[in-house]
């Protein structure tokens, strides 16, 4: 059985470490440190043999030299060629196994032009979706358009609702007091506020979160929502679904 674990690094990253029982091999993904990574693999008597990395931001590959050197594993990534050490380049349609199962690219630029996400049907499914996606949030554009960020997260939202969001950082609760404000009335964001404080106070991941919660609590999956166009309308232009995701994200910006 596969079983998925956050690795904390940096100040707000998770690395997440994917592993069978039946073998001491593991894959991690987004390796931004790789101390952390070598303590637990020393420590369990594991294998590194696969590496995914999202998109080429250092918090997300800065651990890959180090790890290279020391266990050779297979490094799986998009096609950008200032990410050093990559042995598989992907990109929309490509598949790749990893621990087992078979793993589906999707190009999903927006937070980076060179942006993926690597998802596994199975029960459950998973996700892996860098900063793409987050618990009730998305992620900053720095490279991308509000359209390719908006197409990214439309592309994201298709896939099936018992999908676990394995997202790059532990952001949930500063995207939840954005939730509230943009989406007042909304009780489950309330509900999930609460939520996750009490998961941050015992020290515990607010992650994985279910696509089918993100699709009641995260406001740019929901900006077809008259509630959310109607709060997002007093920030810029709310004409389309996609003209209140750009309103919504610059809103973010300087929230």
């Amino acid at each position: 059985m596969l079983s998925v674990t956050p690795i904390p690094a940096l100040s707000d990253n998770y690395i997440w470490l994917m592993r069978q029982d039946t073998t001491p091999e593991v894959c991690v993904v987004d390796p931004g440190d790789a101390e952390p990574i070598i303590h637990i693999l020393e420590q369990e008597g594991l294998t590194l043999s696969t590496i995914l990395v999202t998109h080429h931001h250092p918090d997300h590959i800065g651990g890959l030299p180090k790890l290279i050197e020391r266990y050779s594993p297979q490094v799986i990534g998009p096609d950008n060629p200032d990410i050093d050490g990559l042995t598989e380049r992907v990109g929309e349609g490509d598949t790749c196994r990893v621990m087992g199962r078979r793993f589906d690219v999707h190009e999903v630029p927006g937070h980076t032009l060179d942006h993926i996400a690597f998802f596994t049907a199975g029960i459950p499914p998973l996700l892996f979706c860098g900063d793409t996606l987050f618990s009730a949030g998305c992620g900053r554009l720095f490279e991308g358009t509000p359209e390719q960020m908006h197409r990214s997260l439309q592309l994201l939202s298709g896939l099936p609702d018992d999908t676990l969001i394995f997202a790059g950082h532990e952001y949930t609760l500063a995207n939840l007091r954005f939730a509230q404000a943009a989406d007042p009335h909304n009780r489950d964001v309330t509900d999930a506020i609460v939520e996750a404080q009490r998961a941050r106070d015992l020290d515990r991941p607010t992650l994985p979160s279910h696509l089918a919660r993100e699709k009641r609590i995260n406001p740019f999956l929901r900006c077809g929502e008259p509630d959310v166009r109607a709060t997002a309308a007093r920030h810029g232009n709310t004409d389309t679904d996609q003209a209140t995701f750009a309103t919504l994200r610059a809103w973010k910006d300087s929230f």
